[in-house]
């Protein structure tokens, strides 16, 4: 499978998925036109991955902010990472956030208490 790479813009993320190395990042800010559309390729290459997956796969989201409709794809990232967990691999999700950032600190912790998923949440200073 090949790794993929999307450059982040001001409206959307730079992610990175590396199936070799089990490693999925999204950084920056989330508010693309068409969500479903954007994050698409990352979600079939999750699809792909589930069927061999390694036995970790680690997650870092570093989001600044991201809107309604990303919220839902993000949603959908986790549960193709919850299915995997199930199967016996390990999968950490690290959620990183600004120390004086409220609402990221509660996304997360939302995200946590529906994917049954190992999450980390990191403090980050400015």
């Amino acid at each position: 499978m090949d790794k993929i790479t999307i450059e982040g813009t001001s409206k959307t993320p730079t992610i990175i998925f590396d199936s070799e190395t089990g490693l999925l990042e999204l950084k920056g800010r989330s508010i693309p036109e068409n969500s479903i559309e954007f994050y698409k390729p990352v979600v079939e290459s999750l699809d792909k991955y589930a069927s061999d997956p390694k036995d970790k796969t680690s997650v870092n989201i570093h989001l600044e902010y991201f809107n309604t409709s990303s919220s839902k794809c993000i949603l959908d990232l986790f549960k193709k990472l919850e299915a995997i967990h199930k199967t016996g691999k390990e999968v950490v999700i690290n959620w990183y956030y600004e120390e004086d950032d409220e609402d990221m600190l509660e996304a997360g912790e939302d995200y946590q208490a529906i994917i049954k998923v190992p999450f980390k949440m990191i403090e980050v200073g400015d």
